[in-house]
């Protein structure tokens, strides 16, 4: 039975509501947060909802093992996850620099949880109860749970189950599986016996202890010795995440077996609406209160989650993975409901902050097929085009947030969260995309292209450059048309695998031609899960086992993130050695067209001082051929791909 107050913290918590002994503890590396937006207090109200008492210990001392003890033995089990994203990515940046900040953590404060948090926390747990039971889950061990490149070790790691030492490892949002996990425990099974929950992972000493049919992947050596086999591997990973038509994966680890159950189906409707109306206090406990709160609440305080899982499928995101390629949405009513308790919290001022996901303008599966055979194996939804069978309509999403906005005491509804643009350009109606424009843009609309070169966009598996140019060309025709000043923010990524200097120099091209700086360049970031991932570590792209180019040294990587932002005085030495790397000295000068100036008055006499003349002059400047020989030496780019393909092979 669900009560609107927070769960139990402390001893003192369970003597008021009367309880000896919780059935579940969950041990997590977030500040508690009771917020749908927070995996912590999503699984433990879906868990007291089903009659179970259930405690939080939030960002233990893991080098102090009576924090683990304070709550007392849960009756059933412990419950972990490193929180709502991957320790490593939370503590480092892609250039592995400890962060300055963790907006999960009380006051911002670094420190309050350690490395791979989820291997720590199990290992305190073995040591504070030994034959405890034990549950991982989360983005942590979801995306973990094969073997794994990790990129902060810069090597291939067991998967997390082994690691941990846990005896059973939920994937995905795990509602459903929670609730049977919990159901069988409390029955008398042990955790490491329960075999027959979708959306699980569990390991076996024998393949004889595997009831159905399975597709053996190659082993952990394998995959850590040869990186032909880790591409496979992922392969038979990435094209099995269907809950319909997906299949038992099995990977040897040692002498041991872990194996992964096929995906559970997605919650429907009626099942996500009972999960977003749970009583959730809506914000962070009141005891950080005296540390400044928890930052991670004010994104996500007045928005509404309204969809789950994403057919976008982009190489670098890891929610196809998680998440699944089906998508699922609340409710008209569900939101609504959500919309008017927000309107009442006290410190509201009129505005919901975004109504979405994954993607906000996904709503439903992609086409009927979907539900019925599974999403396409061998197919996406909307690359390299949209699909025949894509069903592109956002009229029920319009229909949603029109009557949110107009509920009394709201004065605006914007749409913060990813919108698809080729998705709302594949719908024949612009209906949507003109009420967006009018009424759901807070002055910039963030949109996520990535990337403008064809080359690197096929391994994004993203849209051509032509649809956004089409997207772009509208929104600022509707713009005019109603009267606005609004503009539209590209999210933009560099060193992407696929991307060299020329492809950089491409983009740049394209960012001098549309008068755009970015502020902050995204550099591509080789988190655990993702297809992306899977090509920087191993040179090749796995669906179709080619070579790929990869940018991998310091130097490069800066440049290639220089060069999108040729203006920046900071970045000139950057953008000059690459343009002479590249041989592009035709875009150093002074003519409309060129990113930099020449860098000093002697070099200025090799350059036309027309401005309507962006060209060198006739004669060759051995100084520029002597500096492209110094900076290629000195940078260590490979401009020859197949004697770079080479070399990484060997």
């Amino acid at each position: 039975m669900t009560n609107n107050k927070f769960l139990p913290i402390c001893k003192k918590d369970m003597e008021e509501r009367g309880w000896k002994q919780l059935d579940f503890i969950l041990v997590t590396g977030d500040a508690y947060i009771d917020h749908h937006s927070f995996g912590t207090a999503i699984i433990s109200r879906v868990l007291e909802n089903s009659g179970y008492k259930v405690g939080i210990i939030a960002q233990p001392d893991w080098k102090n093992i009576d924090e683990f003890k304070k709550l007392g033995r849960p009756r059933l089990g412990f419950l972990v996850n490193a929180g709502n994203m991957d320790s490593m990515v939370n503590h480092y940046t892609v250039n592995k620099k400890l962060r300055e900040k963790d907006f999960y953590s009380p006051g911002g404060k670094m420190g309050l949880r350690p490395d791979r948090a989820t291997i720590v926390y199990c290992n305190k747990i073995r040591e504070a109860y030994k034959d405890v039971q034990i549950v991982i889950g989360g983005v942590e061990a979801s995306l973990r749970r094969f073997a794994h490149y990790d990129y902060w070790s810069d090597k291939v790691r067991k998967s997390m189950l082994i690691d941990s030492g846990a005896d059973l490892l939920a994937y995905g949002m795990s509602e459903k599986q929670i609730v049977d996990i919990a159901d069988r425990l409390n029955l008398g099974m042990e955790a490491k016996y329960i075999r027959d929950v979708n959306g699980t992972c569990y390991v076996v000493d024998d393949l004889e202890e595997v009831y159905s049919d399975y597709i053996e992947i190659p082993s952990y050596k394998e995959v850590s010795q040869d990186k032909i086999q880790y591409a496979r591997a992922f392969k038979v990973q990435y094209d099995e995440q269907d809950p319909i038509r997906g299949n038992v994966i099995i990977q040897r680890h040692g002498s041991k077996y872990l194996v992964q159950n096929k995906p559970e189906m997605p919650l429907t409707r009626e099942q996500l609406d009972k999960v977003y109306n749970l009583p959730y206090k809506r914000t962070y406990h009141p005891i950080y209160e005296k540390d400044g709160g928890i930052d991670a609440i004010e994104e996500v305080q007045f928005s509404i989650v309204s969809s789950r899982g994403c057919f976008g499928s982009c190489s670098f995101c890891a929610i196809t993975f998680h998440q699944g390629r089906i998508v699922q949405s609340r409710s008209e009513e569900s939101i609504i409901k959500e919309a008017e308790e927000i309107t009442k919290l006290k410190n509201f001022k009129g505005y919901i902050h975004d109504v979405g996901g994954p993607t906000a303008n996904f709503r439903k599966p992609a086409c009927e097929n979907q539900l019925k055979i599974g999403a396409c194996k061998n197919k996406q939804c909307l690359y390299p085009r949209p699909c025949k069978n894509l069903d592109a309509d956002h009229s029920e999403y319009l229909q949603v947030i029109q009557k949110v906005r107009e509920i009394p005491k709201i004065k605006k509804v914007f749409i913060r969260s990813g919108l698809r643009y080729d998705y709302i350009m594949a719908d024949k109606n612009d209906i949507f995309f003109n009420e967006l424009v009018e009424h759901h843009v807070s002055g910039q609309l963030k949109v996520a292209p990535e990337h403008t070169c064809g080359e690197v966009l096929k391994y994004m598996q993203k849209p051509a450059g032509k649809t956004y140019s089409e997207f772009m060309d509208k929104f600022y025709k509707i713009t005019k048309k109603v009267g606005k000043k609004q503009y539209i923010v590209p999210y933009l990524m560099s060193s992407h695998p696929g991307s060299t200097l020329k492809s950089a120099i491409e983009l740049a091209e394209y960012l001098r031609d549309i008068k755009y700086q970015p502020e902050q360049v995204q550099d591509f970031y080789p988190t655990p899960g993702t297809l992306s991932t899977t090509m920087f570590y191993t040179g090749l792209d796995p669906r179709t086992m080619k070579e790929v180019y990869v940018p991998k040294s310091k130097a490069e990587k800066a440049m290639q993130r220089a060069l999108l932002q040729f203006r920046n005085p900071k970045k000139y030495d950057l953008v000059y050695e690459a343009l002479n790397i590249e041989n592009r000295t035709d875009l150093i000068g002074f003519e409309e067209k060129c990113l930099i100036k020449p860098k000093n008055k002697k070099q200025s006499q090799y350059y036309s001082k027309d401005k309507n003349n962006c060209s060198k002059k006739s004669d060759k400047n051995k100084n520029f051929n002597k500096d492209n020989k110094k900076s290629k030496k000195e940078t260590g780019v490979i401009k020859n791909k197949k004697k770079a393909g080479k070399k990484r092979r060997q």
